[in-house]
This record gives C-alpha cells, structure tokens and sequence, in this order.
C-alpha cells in the first residue's frame, strides 16, 4: 500500500477519533447522539467518565498522526482498550446493532494497526530515539 494512502488512512482515524473525543466533553446534544453525560449514566457509569474516555481518545488520535511506528502502536493500543470497553458496553447494555457496530469494527481496525505498527522489541516503547551518531571532524 502507498505511503500516501496509509497516511490518508491515519489521519482519517485520528479525525473520526478526535471528534468522538469532542463530542465526550460536548455539554449538550450532538449532531450524532445525545448527550454523553446521560449516555454514560445510563450505561451505569458516572458521567464524569466521559472525560476520561474522551481524553484518551484525543491523545490516541494525536499518536496515530505522528508519523513513527512506536506512538501509532501507543495509539491503536490506547484505542483498543477504549474500544474494547465501548464494545463490552454496547453487548452488556443489549444496544441496538445500528448503535453498537463502531466500536467492534473500529477495534479490528486498530487491533490490524496495533499488529503493523508492532516494535521489533517491546522494550523499543521504552527507549528514546537513538541519536545520530557523531562524525569526526577531518584533520586540517
């Protein structure tokens, strides 16, 4: 796949992730839903919640745009537990299908990224890019 389309495909993400993000910290109503705040109550969370979930989708959502292997597999990883719940909500809660579709679909996505982004070495995650080394300075 180009490289031209696979960006195309992580700022897409990121997009529809940052709004959904958004839309966690919207007072009111959306264009998409109603308001989270009575969602997350209903669903027998405290509606505070919402901010966490939102704020962990916005972060993810930056990851997947930075173009290194390390924070893409951060951010597919970040949103898989996210969806993961929103997944487990959706069944525990009997929400229609028409409602509960994204979060599985989206979760075989980033679990796809998560797996294409994965580091040689776990312990990759952990360290800091590796400078460049130094070239000597010729004798004059």
């Amino acid at each position: 796949m180009s490289k031209r389309l696979m960006a195309g495909l992580y700022w897409f993400l990121a997009f529809e992730f940052m709004l959904g993000a958004v839309t966690k910290y919207w007072p009111g109503d959306t264009i998409f839903s109603s308001a989270y705040s009575v969602k997350f109550a209903e669903w027998g969370y405290p509606s505070w919640m919402r901010f966490v979930v939102g704020a962990l989708e916005g972060v993810a959502a930056i990851l997947l745009v930075i173009p290194d292997r390390r924070t893409r597999f951060l951010g597919a990883t970040t949103l898989m537990f996210v969806l993961t719940g929103a997944a487990t909500t959706h069944i525990v809660n009997h929400d229609p299908v028409l409602e509960s579709w994204a979060a599985p679909t989206h979760l075989a996505i980033m679990g796809i990224l998560a797996l294409a982004n994965w580091p040689a070495d776990w312990r990759d995650l952990l360290r800091a890019p590796a400078l460049p080394a130094a070239t000597p300075h010729p004798a004059k």
